[in-house]
């Protein structure tokens, strides 16, 4: 399996259009490198692909990947779309998937019925076909690459929150994937809201985990002035601190990258004490353009 980050970051990107943070700040002067809004490709063969989560900046994300360049007057290399929820930063790369190119579009059913009931996404054309999974059940994304969707605790999409939001919601709305060739196995859960021993069953057998990497600190976006909401009230999990991604992952024998990562997060300094920490714990940071390949 070759992996290709299309984007690091979480919803907003680096820098973000109206933020004046630090890092923001630093990646407009070129201090710290930007990153697009998460997204990531895998291909067994190098010319056809999956991508996981479409977000607003696809365009620009597949015009950074020559392998996904098109090789005739109409053609794309993208076999296959998978959504793990239904957040805008990972589907409304949709609308700019929309001229008439085939691809395959796999989802949970309750996503595929976000989808239906906002007319916008009609713009899809009728060559996008949508495909719905089940929780748990095999399916072949591509050729020779199995794909799994298994619910993470979660909530419902921002646009979707009633008076009363629940962020450990388990079922179809917050899902990972596992991927498999055969030989090597791998998962990818950019949100996710706590790490339970059900979830760490099931990665024992990763040989790379891709993981929500959003904030460093559960009140990160308070504390910096940028917003008003804990991590926990976003749905994701922090990744400091004894209940964090770092020491509930301790025990996963896999190579370890965090993805979707806020541009509040003081991971992206590059000479920060936090990057180091994650660093000094074995795991990656993810950056627009990192290759992987198992």
């Amino acid at each position: 399996m070759r992996f290709l980050v299309l984007g690091a970051a979480a919803g907003g990107g680096l820098p973000q259009w109206n933020c004046g943070c630090r890092n923001c700040r630093d990646a407009r002067l070129g201090r710290i490198a930007p990153a697009t809004q998460s997204s990531l490709a895998v291909s067994l063969d190098g010319q056809s692909w999956a991508v996981l989560n479409t977000s607003p900046d696809i365009r620009v994300q597949l015009q950074n990947c020559p392998s996904m360049h098109p090789q005739t007057l109409r053609h794309s290399p993208l076999r296959a779309v998978l959504l793990t929820n239904g957040d805008i930063d990972h589907i409304a790369g949709l609308l700019s998937l929309r001229e008439q190119s085939p691809f395959s579009l796999f989802a949970t059913s309750g996503l595929l019925d976000v989808l239906a009931s906002n007319p916008v996404f009609n713009a899809l054309p009728a060559a996008v076909g949508r495909h719905p999974v089940r929780l748990s059940e095999a399916f072949e994304l591509l050729p020779g690459l199995q794909a799994k969707v298994f619910a993470v605790p979660g909530k419902v999409p921002l646009f979707l929150e009633g008076g009363q939001v629940e962020t450990d919601l388990m079922g179809e709305q917050t899902v990972g994937v596992r991927l498999s060739d055969g030989t090597k196995t791998a998962y990818y859960i950019p949100g996710c809201s706590a790490v339970s021993a059900e979830l760490l069953e099931m990665l024992a057998d990763a040989d790379q985990l891709f993981f929500d990497g959003t904030l460093w600190h559960d009140q990160e976006m308070i504390r910096s002035g940028t917003g008003t909401k804990t991590g926990q009230r976003m749905g994701h999990i922090s990744i400091s601190g004894p209940q964090g991604s770092i020491a509930s992952l301790r025990s996963v024998d896999a190579a370890k990258t965090f993805i979707h990562i806020n541009n509040t997060n003081p991971v992206w300094q590059p000479g920060s004490a936090e990057r180091a920490q994650v660093l000094a714990a074995g795991w990656t940071i993810a950056a627009d353009g990192l290759e992987i390949a198992l």
